[in-house]
């Protein structure tokens, strides 16, 4: 049996997004693809513990500007070979953040194929999960450990 880590059955979520967010980035596993930036479009979906009570307060909400400048970090001043790399960076940034539940990112080239408007790939993670501890009485014992006759 399987539980997602610190997260209660009916849990409150909702949904947070950045939407084709373009920037420039050093990416390609060909050796021509090193010798100039690639644009790149990131999707990322999240879905977000809501706070225990919304205060209408920056701190009671996943802030897009971090992911978004998390996402330039990540690009920023190296070169990444695959774009399931890039992929699996962000979903992992995301989920960095203690009240991200699930992350589903998209990358996309732009520039790479004329024929299509781009390519890419879109990955789905979720929260780490922990197997749960079943312990099992002793059939007849009760909680004091007393045979019930």
């Amino acid at each position: 049996m399987t539980v997602p880590d610190d997260l209660r059955a009916a849990e409150p979520f909702y949904g947070m997004f950045v939407r084709d967010l373009v920037i420039s980035c050093s990416i390609g596993a060909y050796p021509h693809e090193r010798l100039a930036p690639q644009r790149v479009r990131l999707n990322v979906d999240l879905s977000v513990r809501e706070a225990a009570a919304h205060r209408d307060d920056l701190g009671d909400v996943v802030s897009y500007d971090t992911i978004v400048a998390g996402i330039k970090a990540l690009v920023a001043g190296r070169h990444i070979n695959l774009v399931e790399t890039l992929a699996e960076e962000v979903a992992g940034l995301c989920l960095d953040e203690p009240r991200v539940l699930s992350a589903r990112v998209r990358v996309e080239k732009l520039d790479v194929e004329p024929a299509a408007a781009s390519v890419g790939v879109e990955i789905e993670r979720r929260r780490r999960r922990r197997t749960a501890e079943i312990v099992a009485l002793p059939y007849g014992r009760g909680a004091g450990g007393e045979g019930a006759g």
